[in-house]
């Protein structure tokens, strides 16, 4: 229930997210268990049945979280996935505090067993070696190896049982083994090891994790209402109705999308869009649920329910990405799915072929065996891609750049042409005044003036950059008396008691106010593709006002930043006129311009660039330019913060209209598959030096699982430095980019900054 505010209340913080389900799609559970790629398989050959195969499956490692189609059997779904040795529950929407706690807790349980495993393997170790007590040594050994086994075997069990070998299934056949061979030391601090790279491997995965889900709990968990009353009240952002007041006070989140009503404040935007500097919101304007209303207080009207805000849908864009996997992961899941068997089969060769072949001792070979089993685990392999990709999305918020999964930004690497629409793109999409012309000596103030009073209360592209500019210029508007729209053609009125009137050049001829000068003065007005609005009075033309849609200031070294990136060649777009596109081309630099497109036109044109360029980019709003982001190899959306369908439409999306971005994030993406590349050659390498260290009798067990222990957090740490690469802005208008606090690359071009973007740490 709703509560009467006391005249100041405290400000709201943000605990809890305001995101509800998407209803009919599918079913979520939290699985408890599932640590990685391994899992998963596991969970796809268990579920997919039920499901009539995998397709319709989800999985998000990083929250522990399963997707089926909304038709499934939960009891069953939970029944199957209990035969695995996991356990599922119905998912529940929770804060991240509430989550942190629930995963500091199983954190916690995989740090006590790897402590309690590893002490017991220590002191079984003292009391062999200092006591001589074999028998009390032996029992802290077993109990090392209960322990650590204790969340890996049930694991391991149900890997025998479908005949699908996993790591837990090598690990357990090595530990089992050494104890065979009286090794009981060795099966002792294997054990314990493992426990403990689990436990290192959860906490590594966990800053991940937390890097994503943190963007959940942005939204504040109630608004202040206003009601017709006057009178504030409480409402979690869910009740809010669409067309309700709220009220946001200085240092608060602003908890819905809506427009402001009342008051005027700086608004931190970085949450949504990375940009560094404040905003100023003031009546009229639109803000954005889960950022920060700085210095004022704001009445504002909500403009959509609390799941269709802007932060909530890329909230859950966000949480979908994880489920889109690159080629390079899917390439590591089908290479782990067949190295664990190959595996498994060459350890029992190695084992049993050279006792039986040529006479020799069979508890050697079997241990060189064991050890070739242990060293061959590939969860370093597994985890170290998953992670990485992970890493660079986040990273890739920070910027104020939304990715859609990890697919998205393997392809960017691979851009080598980019396609831009003009309009709205390298233009900023509304018109601007350029110049205002006087005839006959008269002076342009007077002529701007005249031309506000007529458009005062116009609602025209045009009208509106009229008046801004007459504001700009410290112009007093005051709308002419007895104003008259004349469709198609402008508008008259009565200004200083004087008709006068303002259209077109063609308005212009129809009075018969036109001159020799006057059209020698529009058609040069005109070239370039500008709007020319002539003003008059009477038959007498007084002036002209010549308008264009302005270029981006950042477009030029935006562009210049993307041919240092590599990007061989830069296209534009255009439904509008040939003149218009060459002005704009020739002031930017394009290598081609393609004019006088209709939408269905671009698509085609896409096409085109593909099979000349390969792998090529769509730039665009997200509106008309959505066939055209179709059809590309990657469709980028700008200013997205502003446009539901630029987010829906997008592979990925610029949440401020920055297109220094760009430059940036193609590095990026060149950077993260790197990443990947060292991770995966390191993992199969220090493997193959392993195994032939166990083939020569080199290597122990425990030093095996160490090795591989140390090549899964190594791998790991690698992919998470890029958690610390963002685009920060320099002093001379460029990006720099850091990794870990350290500059590593300079773009070159203009940014309006970073920040917390999303509120990731």
């Amino acid at each position: 229930m709703s509560a009467v505010l006391p005249p100041v209340l405290p400000p709201i913080l943000p605990t809890e997210a305001i995101l509800p389900p998407r209803p009919g799609k599918s079913r979520a559970f939290r699985i408890t268990g599932m640590c990685c790629v391994e899992e998963v398989r596991t969970l796809k050959a268990a579920v997919g049945p039920l499901a009539g195969g995998d397709e319709g499956l989800g999985f998000d490692l990083l929250n522990g979280k399963m997707t089926v189609p909304a038709d499934m059997d939960a009891h069953k779904v939970i029944a199957a996935i209990a035969r695995t040795g996991m356990r599922a529950e119905p998912w529940e929407r929770t804060s991240v505090a509430e989550r942190d706690k629930a995963n500091s807790s199983r954190r916690l349980l995989q740090a006590v067993l790897a402590g309690l495993s590893g002490g017991a393997a220590l002191l079984g170790l003292i009391l062999d070696q200092a006591f001589h007590a074999v028998l009390p040594a032996q029992i802290m050994q077993a109990v090392a190896v209960a322990v650590g086994l204790w969340m890996v075997l049930p694991k391991a069990l149900h890997a025998v049982r479908s005949l699908r070998p996993d790591m837990n299934l090598l690990m357990s056949v090595a530990v089992f083994g050494a104890m065979a061979l009286g090794d009981w030391m060795e099966a002792a601090t294997v054990s314990a090891l493992f426990a403990l790279s689990l436990a290192l491997e959860s906490w590594s995965a966990e800053r991940a994790r937390r890097a994503i889900a943190s963007l959940m709990d942005l939204t504040p968990p109630m608004a202040r209402v206003k009601g017709g009353d006057g009178v504030e009240s409480l409402a979690a952002p869910e009740d809010v109705p669409v067309g309700a007041v709220f009220v946001v006070l200085p240092g608060e989140r602003i908890p819905l999308d809506g427009r402001v009503l009342v008051g005027e404040s700086m608004v931190d935007q970085a949450p949504i869009t990375g940009e560094s500097v404040p905003v100023l919101k003031s009546v009229g304007t639109e803000v954005f649920a889960g950022t920060i209303n700085a210095d004022g207080v704001l009445e504002v009207r909500n403009l959509k329910p609390a799941g269709e805000t802007t932060l909530a849908k890329v909230a859950r864009l966000v949480e979908e990405a994880q489920g889109r996997r690159s080629k390079v992961e899917r390439w590591v899941d089908r290479f782990a799915a067949i190295y664990t068997p190959v595996v498994l089969a060459g350890a029992v060769a190695v084992a049993v072929l050279p006792p039986l072949a040529l006479g020799l001792d069979w508890f050697e070979w079997i241990y060189r065996s064991l050890v070739l089993l242990v060293i061959s685990c590939p969860c370093a392999l597994v985890i170290s891609t998953p992670l990485t990709v992970v890493a660079a999305m986040a990273s890739a918020a920070r910027a104020g750049v939304l990715v859609k999964g990890g697919e998205y930004l393997e392809t960017a690497s691979r851009l080598s042409a980019i396609a831009f629409d003009k309009t709205g793109t390298v233009t900023s999409g509304r018109p601007g005044v350029e110049r205002v012309m006087a005839l006959d000596g008269g002076d342009e103030g007077h002529i701007l003036r005249l031309a506000a009073a007529l458009e005062a209360r116009s609602t025209h592209p045009l009208g509106r950059a009229i008046l801004d500019h007459a504001a700009a210029g410290g112009i007093v508007t005051i709308p002419a008396e007895a104003a008259q729209a004349l469709p198609g053609k402008g508008i008259c009125g009565v200004v200083d008691g004087e008709t006068v009137w303002l259209g077109s050049h063609r308005y212009a001829v129809e009075r018969g106010a036109e001159t020799p000068a006057v059209r020698e003065a529009a058609l040069a007005l005109a070239e370039g593709g500008r709007s020319v609005v002539v003003v008059g009075d009477g038959a007498e033309v007084r002036g002209l006002i010549a308008l264009s849609d302005p270029i981006r200031p950042e477009a030029a070294t935006a562009l210049a930043a993307l041919r240092q990136a590599g990007v061989r060649k830069l296209i534009m777009l255009t439904g509008d006129n040939a003149a218009t596109g060459e002005r704009v081309a020739a002031a930017l630099g394009f290598d081609l311009v393609l004019a006088e497109l209709l939408p269905e036109d671009k698509s085609e044109a896409m096409d085109d660039l593909a099979r000349q360029f390969g792998t090529v980019a769509m730039v665009g709003d997200g509106v008309n330019d959505a066939p055209a982001m179709t059809r590309s190899s990657l469709g980028i959306a700008m200013g997205a913060a502003g446009t539901d369908t630029a987010i829906e439409t997008s592979d990925m999306a610029l949440m401020s209209d920055d297109l220094t971005r760009l430059a940036w994030l193609i590095g990026h993406s060149r950077r993260m598959m790197t990443v990947i590349r060292q991770n995966i050659g390191f993992a199969i390498a220090l493997k193959v030096v392993f195994m032939v260290l166990a083939i020569l009798d080199i290597a122990t067990l425990w030093g095996a699982i160490a090795a591989d222990m140390g090549a899964a957090l190594l791998v790991a740490f690698n992919g998470l430095r890029l958690l610390k690469a963002t685009a920060t802005p320099r002093i001379d208008g460029g990006i720099c980019l850091s990794v870990g606090g350290r500059p590593v690359a300079d773009r070159g071009s203009k940014a309006s900054g970073s920040g917390s973007i999303f509120g990731l740490p």
